[in-house]
Parts: structure tokens; sequence; C-alpha cells
């Protein structure tokens, strides 16, 4: 008896795993649980508008005030890219549809710096241009190896979700590149930005013991990007 008792709590236990979703996925950095319903600002997505209100511009881009896709970004900052961005926040239809796309532009010799996407996995297309692309693996045996690739027009590269990764354009001419991501809202951490330009700066004795360098270096690169990220 107390065996047949025992296998149908096992059972029961092995129904109970499968019948249960996981949580979804993050749509933002964090969400502090609440008691206090009237407190409650943020959810994980965003509120849902009434069907029967939802109108056609609700599932279209650019906005008013944005030119389309088809139009060719500015690159003329330091790093020589720009990324226009495809999500819920420009399409509010995309809500709870586990989706995205940006275009990138690169000029001369333009950047796409390391980054990581901490919700969704990218797909990248080169439509123009020649890309030198890639990604870095976790920490894992063995760790940190570094996946490259050279695209051209037409090709097509994966990055994994969540790994540092990058695009280049190592020619003399602009490359032109669409990347589709499965988040409506994947989220960018630009590395350099994060560690050197957070607000508060991260200790200097972290970030000397973590980089092995001295504290002058480590002072000049959070000058540099703490400018960056606050202004």
């Amino acid at each position: 008896m107390a065996n047949h008792f025992l296998a149908t709590i096992a059972l029961v236990a092995l129904a109970s795993s499968f019948a249960y979703a996981s949580d979804p996925s993050p749509l933002q950095d964090f969400c502090v649980a609440i008691n206090d319903p009237k407190a409650a600002v943020f959810v994980n997505g965003k509120f849902c508008k009434d069907p029967k209100l939802a109108t056609a511009d609700d599932f279209f881009f650019p906005p008013p005030n944005m030119s389309g896709l088809n139009i060719p970004r500015n690159t003329s900052n330091p790093l020589g890219s720009v990324v226009t961005a495809v999500n819920v926040e420009q399409i509010p239809g995309l809500n709870t549809l586990g989706i995205s796309l940006a275009r990138i532009d690169f000029g001369s010799y333009g950047l796409n710096p390391p980054h990581t996407h901490p919700r969704a996995t990218e797909i990248l297309v080169v439509l123009e241009g020649t890309l030198y692309v890639g990604f870095v693996t976790s920490n894992l045996n063995p760790g940190n190896r570094l996946i490259t690739k050279v695209l051209h027009a037409g090709d097509v590269f994966v990055f994994p979700q969540g790994l540092i990764h990058f695009q280049f354009n190592p020619e003399k001419t602009n490359a032109i590149a669409f990347a589709g991501l499965s988040s409506q809202n994947p989220g960018v951490i630009t590395i350099a930005n994060a560690v050197f330009g957070s607000t508060p700066p991260i200790s200097i004795d972290v970030l000397t013991k973590a980089f092995q360098v001295d504290k002058n270096v480590v002072e000049y690169l959070q000058k540099q990007f703490w400018w960056d990220n606050n202004n």
C-alpha cells in the first residue's frame, strides 16, 4: 500500500511539473514585487489597449516624426554607426508578440561596439557592404571563445541571446544591415558604457582589480564614458 501511495505522489509531482508553465521572460530590467496595487505603476511588458480601439497606426512604423527604414541614417559620431530600433516603443502592436527589429548603418570603419541583448537572440542580414561580426561564448569550458565571420551582402549571422557581440565595417564604403530580435523589448547593454559610464560610477578599486590595470587608466576611461552617458 505504501509503495502505491509513494508512486501516486511521484506521478502527481511529475504531472505538476508539466502542468505549470514557467514564468514569462522578463521584458524590463527588473520588476520589484509590491503588495499595494495602488503603487503598481510598471508591469512586465505593457498594459493592453481595448482591441475595439486599435487602429492601423498601432501596427505601423514610422511614426510621424521619423523617416522610414529605407532612409540612410547619419553615422557622423565617434563610433561611426547608428542603430534604428523598431520595438514595442515604436510599434505598440508588437506588445506580447515577442519580436522586433533594427536597422544598423555603418560609415567607413564604423563599429557597433561589444554589447549584449539580455532578452533576445539576434539574427542579422547584411544588405550592403561588408561586416566583420562575432560573439564571445560564456565562461563555461572552453570559456570565452571568440566566434567571428566576415559577412557580405545577402549573408546572415545569428548572435545567441545574452552573449557579447559586435559588428564592424572594415571597408571605406558604407554598410547596412537589418537585425531581427526575439523580444518586443530586447534591451541592450553596451559593455564599455555600462562598466565605465555607470551612474554613480563603479568603485575604482573594483575596476582596477577586475581589469588588472593602473588606477589612472580606469579614471581616464570613466571620464570618457561617464561623459558620453550623461550628456
